[in-house]
């Protein structure tokens, strides 16, 4: 999603942006459907490094032999993000600009360690997921960038997701967490802030062998969930708590 006073909004699957324009009665002077170029797709493994084409669909995550092995992750993460209609048409990329904190793959790439890869005419640049985002649906992409590609680095450690919403698929997230537990612990949550939320000081208290109280105690004061049409505040604040124990049981060998 571009910013609304360039000449032009670059769309690709089109299954954000259709909603919020519908929803907000808001047209475009213009748009340039970039889903088919050939830059922005393909699934490539470069150095250990997943390199994943910005307009990507979560059927061809889904599908993909290097994600299946690298980042199995993202695989469960595709396959409740909607229908299947959905999945074949909507893109990671485009997941990603769309900036909103319930957005599936965030906390996804968050716990992953990824990059995200942008180009205008000429020039490029690489941002660390977890600083590109700077407010509730703001990011660092200026308007002449496009999100070109993601990249994810190895992932050591046993990975986590889960997801709930009024459905297992098919469904808004009410909050959801991504997890990896290895030499390092990254936990991401999303739905429970303005933007997607890597509990850095929960993960210490883990790894230092902290009781799980106090490791949900250090998560109450690094999320600021709200109560909104899908859900309340207080119902996030219990859920991550509870998905936190979910993780560290689950992962523990």
């Amino acid at each position: 999603l571009a910013d609304p006073d360039i000449g032009a909004v670059p769309v690709a699957g089109c299954t954000d942006l259709m909603v919020v324009d519908h929803a907000q009665r808001r047209t475009h002077r213009a748009v340039v459907d970039v889903l088919r170029l050939g830059e922005l797709r393909g699934i490539r493994e470069e150095a250990a490094v997943l390199d994943i084409g910005a307009a990507t669909s979560f059927t061809e995550l889904r599908e993909n032999a290097s994600v299946r092995a690298h980042a199995p992750v993202l695989v469960q993460m595709a396959a409740t993000i909607g229908a299947w209609q959905i999945q074949n048409r909507a893109t990671l990329g485009g997941n990603i600009a769309n900036a909103s904190p319930a957005g599936d793959t965030l906390p996804v790439l968050a716990a992953a360690g990824a990059q995200i890869v942008l180009r205008s005419t000429g020039t490029g640049r690489r941002v660390p997921f977890t600083e590109f985002y700077t407010g509730y649906r703001k990011s660092v992409r200026r308007p002449d960038e496009l999100i070109t590609a993601v990249e994810i680095p190895p992932i050591i450690g046993r990975q986590w997701w889960r997801k709930v919403g009024t459905r297992r698929a098919q469904a808004i997230s009410k909050i959801m967490m991504a997890g990896v537990r290895g030499s390092e612990v990254r936990i991401a949550i999303g739905s429970v802030a303005p933007t997607v939320v890597l509990a850095t000081q929960t993960a210490v208290v883990l790894v230092d062998g902290g009781s799980m109280a106090e490791a949900q105690s250090a998560l109450r004061r690094e999320i600021a969930p709200i109560d909104d049409l899908r859900s309340t505040g207080e119902y996030r604040q219990q859920v991550a708590e509870n998905l936190l124990a979910a993780f560290w049981n689950d992962t523990n060998e």
